[in-house]
């Protein structure tokens, strides 16, 4: 039986016609707003309109630093006649994967297991009860050689759902219910005693990591590479402490942080990261640049700085990029209210066209009209930008690709700010300006340790600046609930997910350590606590409280927890490091053995896929490490001070520090004392000092710099 094709539906005017994107506050959803195809948000209403006209739904999920978004959306999506096919036999609905990572998650899942691959644009098409029967990624607009045009697809799902309904429903079922049992097999439960944490694990991940390393450009595996930030903070933990192979996972963190610091994926003029690189060598980035990618590098490579780097990359270049880093995300992402913004666009737009990186990208001859011909010629060489552009015919991005002489440094020195001006003139990437909970969480511990380990106070002060914002804007302290997204200073849209919980609740403990201000415990302590009951059912743990009717049936019907890390630490693996650190601080046994049980996740993926598992290693570590407990108590001076500032240049994995201030004023008069500095006294001279403890068990008291760092290096290797 023929199809039957759509009349023009380009004026339609049935109920629903039309595109409800406009008055969205997301800023990837409004870039769709003036398109022909009736998009609307993620809702039930969406899906009963699809109920209603018995049609499915076509989900396109993205972000606003896309490029391949915005490819498709300019090919198909801005296409009438294409517009005309999707409205007249689907109900087109669009996600922003930033806004809504419960959405992204669960149907990444269905992409993954129907297509055998994954990323965005994400092309999905459901059932009205939100089952995934067919899905891809990008489609282009004329067939290519194993992939199928848009229009193909389109015409190929309406004509499956028309004449093969029943088959269509019971695939979408069976998909749905494999999903469920994927889910159930990685169920953690909080209700019990953990099994102790076996500490030859992370030799073995130590192993397994050396194997998939790119010893030639640092990182693991080929292309397309991305920054592996959590497993570089493990590897870091590790080689802080002694063990056989505390060496070679220094040399491995070494490799890969100088690798991605002398490449294109950093941008050598202002000091931001880029997403990826689409090569092996970091030589072309994709040119996006996210605020959670670029926290969490500052704190790996403020966390290289305290541990002293190495022959391959010293501590002095990593505090210089770190320092970079912070200022780009300063420049770049911070916004009016006080918070800081989710990325800037891969693309920049020339003419109404968009350009992949082209703010970035240079030639010999842009190089001569900012430089002169002699300095022109000798930065194309320092720089390796050729005649042929390495992305396009717009030109290289800056790729170093080595640490520069003492003689390239000086022209670099002299001639970067002159580019960087000149730059900066250019058309520029968008911003996309929703500010994320969970992301800006990372930020303030990256800003807050950062600050303290590079000796510069206005990074904390910036840091502060982000979690006034956090704890003003998306706490709501009545309803005891976080608002994972907000927008011109106002939260808006589903509650935070577990990893929004457990990124702000680290970010405010890392800003208590540095600070000593009480305040910033309280909020984390009551970020966990609301996290405990919003997230754990049953003595089950789950990423989300299922927000949608939809994602609940596409997921089988089970609370889902996703246990790998992606592009941050998952949600399981940061409340475990922030129960590790909230118990060592409040003593309580309660939040440890949760945290263990947590950890009980970290066996199969260590022995075998560690590179999906840094955050659960990194805490893994912290946990065999101690974490040791530092109580610095005494009256204001100088060495209090001193005593202060060395524990938090520490290396020591997981360390806490807690800091008695008698000059609080960010705490209620009469507060009651952090329970790690309870009963801590300075010395009978009145003179400060440090107690070193693990699991408030503590050591004699210590009034040296000296000292106590001796006695830290004993703890860390079990001393």
């Amino acid at each position: 039986m023929p199809v039957p094709q759509p009349a023009d539906t380009s004026g339609a005017d049935w109920p629903g016609a039309g595109n409800a994107l406009g008055s969205e506050p997301s800023a990837y959803l409004r870039q769709h707003a003036d398109n022909p195809v009736f998009w609307r948000p993620f809702g039930d209403d969406a899906f009963a309109f699809a109920a209603e006209r018995d049609v499915p739904v076509f989900l396109s999920i993205g972000y606003a630093a896309c490029h391949w978004c915005h490819v498709m959306a300019h090919e198909s999506f801005e296409d009438q006649e294409t517009a005309d096919y999707l409205n007249a036999h689907f109900v087109p609905v669009k996600v922003d994967r930033e806004e809504r990572p419960d959405v992204d998650s669960v149907y990444m899942a269905a992409t993954q297991a129907i297509s055998g691959e994954g990323g965005w644009p994400m092309s999905v098409f459901l059932t009205p009860e939100g089952l995934a029967f067919h899905a891809g990624t990008y489609f282009p607009p004329t067939p290519l050689p194993g992939r199928p045009s848009f229009r193909n697809v389109l015409e190929a799902v309406h004509e499956a759902w028309v004449e093969r309904r029943a088959g269509v429903e019971q695939n979408a079922r069976g998909l749905a219910a494999t999903m469920s049992n994927a889910q159930l097999a990685g169920v953690v439960r909080l209700d019990g005693p953990p099994e102790l944490l076996d500490a030859d694990l992370l030799p073995e991940a130590v192993a397994l990591l050396a194997r998939s390393e790119d010893h030639d450009a640092g990182g693991f595996g080929t292309a397309p590479k991305f920054p592996p930030s959590a497993v570089l903070e493990f590897l870091i933990r590790h080689a802080a402490a002694p063990s056989d192979t505390a060496d070679a996972a220094r040399d491995i963190a070494g490799r890969a942080l100088a690798g991605m610091a002398r490449s294109a994926l950093r941008d050598q003029l202002d000091g931001g990261f880029a997403r990826y690189s689409v090569t092996a060598d970091w030589s072309v980035p994709h040119f996006e640049k996210m605020l959670y990618d670029n926290a969490q590098l500052l704190r790996v490579y403020a966390h290289w700085t305290r541990l002293g780097g190495n022959e391959v990359f010293s501590a002095t270049e990593a505090a210089k990029v770190a320092s970079t880093c912070a200022d780009w995300m300063l420049d770049a992402l911070r916004l009016s209210g006080g918070g800081l913004a989710s990325s800037l666009d891969a693309d920049t737009v020339v003419d109404g066209v968009h350009h992949e990186g082209a703010t970035y990208l240079w030639t010999p001859e842009s190089l001569v009209a900012v430089l002169g011909p002699d300095d022109a010629a000798a930065v194309a060489r320092l720089m390796n930008v050729g005649a042929e552009g390495t992305v396009s015919t717009l030109g290289s991005p800056l790729h170093p690709a080595r640490l520069l002489s003492d003689a390239g440094g000086r022209l670099w020195e002299r001639v970067g700010p002159k580019l960087l001006d000149a730059r900066n003139l250019r058309n520029q990437p968008a911003r996309d300006e929703k500010v994320v909970a969970g992301w800006n969480g990372l930020a303030v511990a990256a800003l807050a340790e950062a600050g303290a380990i590079l000796d510069r106070p206005e990074l904390l002060e910036a840091a502060e600046a982000v979690a006034e914002y956090l704890a003003g804007v998306h706490w709501d302290a009545e309803q005891q609930l976080l608002v994972r997204v907000s927008h011109d200073s106002r939260a808006r849209g589903i509650g935070g997910l577990l990893e929004d919980y457990a990124f702000c609740a680290d970010g405010f403990l890392a800003l208590y350590a540095v600070t000593g201000t009480k305040r910033w415990y309280r909020l984390a302590e009551d970020l966990i606590l609301a996290a405990c009951s919003r997230f754990i059912e049953n003595g089950q743990l789950a990423d989300s409280t299922g927000e949608s009717a939809q994602v609940f049936n596409a997921q089988g019907q089970h609370a889902a927890l996703d246990p790998f890390d992606n592009a941050t630490p998952s949600g399981a693996a940061g409340f475990a490091g922030t129960l590790l650190t909230y118990a060592a601080y409040s003593g309580s046994h309660e939040h440890r053995l949760m945290a263990g049980n947590i950890l009980g996740l970290l066996p199969p993926l260590a022995t075998r896929a560690p590179r999906v598992a840094g955050w659960l290693l990194a805490t893994a570590q912290a946990a065999l490490t101690g974490p040791v407990e530092a109580a610095v108590a005494g009256p204001d001076s100088p060495l209090r001070r001193e005593l202060h500032a060395a524990l938090l240049k520490s290396a020591s994995p997981g360390l806490v520090v807690a800091l008695q201030r008698e000059d609080d004023a960010g705490s209620p008069a009469g507060e009651a004392e952090v329970p790690l500095l309870q009963h801590r006294t300075a010395a009978t001279d009145g003179s400060p000092q440090v107690y070193l403890c693990r699991g408030m068990v503590c050591e004699r008291p210590v009034g040296s710099v000296a000292e106590m760092q001796s006695r830290l290096a004993g703890m860390a290797s079990g001393g």
